[in-house]
């Protein structure tokens, strides 16, 4: 029994992810929904690609597209479908169609919330954390 109790910190550790600060929901929200278009590595080359016109985007430089500012609000409101360029494929779907989830209240300015999907929340909070320069 005395083994039992000094194992149970080390089982309850292995729940835990290795870094605390990786966004595991929103790196499977992309891979489940995102990455057979736009690749793994969001780079544009997902095995969904060749033959899509346009091409998927490299997701990992919208920052540097738009001045080195992650456009948080643009990104979830292009893959909620509620506002999207002439410029994007119709093959790309309208999430905001689908269950994204229970809301979440968002406070950028203090007194002023915004609800939103904590799907959509995390795919942007996951899209922003793999900006490259």
């Amino acid at each position: 029994m005395r083994h039992l109790i000094l194992l149970a910190p080390l089982a309850l550790m292995a729940c835990v992810p290795a870094d605390p600060h990786e966004d595991v929901s929103g790196r499977n929200a992309f891979l489940e929904s995102c990455a057979s278009c736009h690749g793994v590595d969001a780079k544009g080359t997902g095995s969904m690609a060749e033959g899509l016109d346009p091409r998927p985007a490299d997701l990992t430089t919208i920052a540097a597209r738009n001045g080195g500012t992650f456009p948080r609000d643009r990104v979830m409101s292009t893959i909620d479908g509620f506002a999207r360029g002439a410029h994007f494929s119709p093959a790309m779907p309208e999430f905001g169609e689908t269950d994204l989830g229970e809301t979440v209240v968002v406070e950028e300015t203090p007194g002023v919330g915004t609800p939103v999907p904590e799907r959509l929340l995390a795919l942007a909070d996951y899209l922003e954390s793999i900006q490259e320069p």
